[in-house]
This record gives C-alpha cells, structure tokens and sequence, in this order.
C-alpha cells in the first residue's frame, strides 16, 4: 500500500486539480491515504482540501518542506511512501508502476519529468530526466522509497530548508537505491516562468556546486533567498 505525502504552502492555484488527478489515475486498491500536510498557508489551500470531500487526511506542521514530508511519514500507514509536490501530475497507473519497482527489489525511485513549457531548453532538460545521471535529480520528479528504506535513512534532513530532495537522493544513491521510472511527470515551470529560465537554471547550477565544494545548509539558503526569493 501507497502513502502520498504532498507538502503544501499556499497552493490553492493546483492542490484540487493534483488531489483529483491523484484519485482518477490509479487504482484505489492500492492507496493506503493521501496526506496533504499544510505548512502555515494564508490562502484557500486548507478550505479547499476539506471542501473536496475527498477523505484525504489534511495535517498542519512547521513550515519547511523537510518537516512536513516527515511529519506526513509519520502519521502514514503504507509500507511504500510517495513524496510529491503539489504542482505535480504523476503518469496513468503511477501507483502500478511503483510497486512493480518495489516487487523488482527497487527500493526508491522517480519518474522522468516533463516540464508544462514548450520552451527548448526545458524540453531538453525534461529528455535528460530520463537518464539515471545523479546531476538530473530533483524533487519535481516524485519519490517513492519503502518505509523500511525512509527510516534507515532517518528521513528528510530537516537541517535543510532548501535542497532537502537532493540530500536525501544523495543518500539514495550511496546505496545504490534508486530506479527512474521511463514515464513521465507533469510538472510546473512557475518558477521559470517568474524569474526567468536562464537566471533560475545559472542559479539552480550554482547551488548544486556549492554543495558539491562543502557549502552549509545556511549557506545555500542564504544564496537562494538572496538571488530566488
């Protein structure tokens, strides 16, 4: 059984069309609960999930990603979790196709990504997903990890308010745990979109290398407020 865990922060632009997709594209047979796990949002975004009538489990927690997805772990019942982002659409029968990953002795994974942008380099960036380069990680494309997995590990480096997708995909890796799955998820390029695709993928660069010389989590959220947000 498959536990969703979706952080959310102010997302009533697409927590209702994700919830629905969620719903309508896997078999419900294999669903132990959906958790949208709420990190202080000022809009709709709570009255929306309670409004759907939907049965999903709705948690509020600290804000920062790292603690809400663990916070979601902790309150889920499924032997598989599937962390996703709220701006997120995973393939037909994605519930299928992770546990047969699972089944196969793979233990933690993605999807390939598709970005909603028919701008050239996001196209090649989206292709390049596909491959099983550590260097094309990242949190838009889904993770699933077994439960057993998640907390050997010990979960989300809360440390990290930033990055806390990759820090646990390095440890992923270490392991030689981790399948991408050739199918692909529909994600957002909002942030692209608002700030620019060359500025935020220079910016994206940067503090993938940073990390790689040593840079702190302080420092590189420090770097992501000053130049992203």
């Amino acid at each position: 059984m498959i536990s969703i865990i979706i952080p959310v922060l102010n997302e009533s632009e697409t927590i209702k069309d994700v919830l629905h997709h969620l719903i309508d594209n896997a078999s419900l047979n294999s669903i132990s609960e959906i958790i949208v796990v709420d990190g202080g949002s000022t809009d709709d975004t709570k009255d929306i999930v309670k409004s759907l009538d939907l049965n999903i489990v709705l948690l509020d927690s600290e804000k920062g990603r790292a603690k809400q997805m663990n916070f979601g772990a902790k309150h889920a019942k499924g032997d598989i979790l599937y962390f996703l982002h709220a701006d997120s659409f995973p393939p037909n029968r994605y519930d299928k196709y992770i546990i047969d990953e699972v089944h196969k002795g793979n233990n933690a994974g993605c999807f390939r990504l598709q970005f909603d942008s028919d701008h050239w380099w996001l196209r090649l960036a989206s292709w390049l997903t596909q491959f099983s380069w550590r260097a094309c990680r990242g949190g838009d494309q889904s993770q699933f990890i077994t439960r057993a997995l998640f907390d050997e590990i010990g979960g989300y480096d809360e440390n990290y308010i930033i990055y806390e997708d990759n820090i646990l995909i390095n440890e992923l890796y270490a392991r030689n745990e981790f399948v991408v799955i050739n199918k692909k998820l529909r994600t957002s390029a909002r942030m692209y979109e608002e700030h620019g695709i060359w500025k935020v993928q220079y910016h994206f660069w940067t503090i993938y290398v940073k990390k790689w010389f040593g840079a702190s989590a302080d420092e590189m959220l420090a770097y992501y407020k000053r130049h992203l947000c």
